[in-house]
């Protein structure tokens, strides 16, 4: 479902959700400058991004966000509440994507995050230094990759 984040409450949520999710990465990859962990309510309200959500019975599990670029689909942030982790929340955020070819970066040291992208068909093409001893690694999905997960 599309979150409006035009209401106060939903907007609250998502940052709450993003903000737990970032911070379980950034103790992954030993780095907590991933821009996102810092955003202020208005910075996330302002985001260019579409972003799709999935609840549970307590609320937020997570949520997606994207930009389309043509017919490719930027993969912008993928957060899921960690009461939520292992569920399959994940993966049911990235079957509502729209269709065609799929990039996004995750933190190089992100095993989970890494693991669920190869996953899904995802390669990996590039890989950028964010800080010392700290790298992003870019993947991308062409449109109609089978996913194994």
């Amino acid at each position: 479902m599309i979150l409006d984040l035009s209401d106060d409450a939903v907007l609250r949520e998502l940052w709450t959700v993003q903000r737990l999710a970032y911070a379980v990465e950034a103790g992954i990859i030993g780095f907590d400058g991933i821009p996102p962990l810092h955003e202020s309510l208005d910075d996330l309200r302002g985001a260019d991004e579409t972003f799709l959500g999935l609840h549970d019975e307590e609320g937020l599990a997570g949520a997606v966000s994207y930009r389309l670029d043509g017919s490719t689909v930027d993969i912008c942030r993928l957060v899921v509440h960690p009461r939520a982790f292992r569920r399959g929340i994940a993966s049911r955020l990235l079957d509502g994507l729209p269709d065609g070819p799929q990039t996004v970066s995750t933190g190089s040291k992100n095993e989970p995050a890494l693991a669920l992208y190869r996953g899904r068909g995802f390669v990996e093409v590039g890989e950028r230094e964010v800080g010392p001893g700290v790298s992003i690694t870019d993947l991308a999905r062409p449109a109609g990759s089978p996913t194994t997960s």
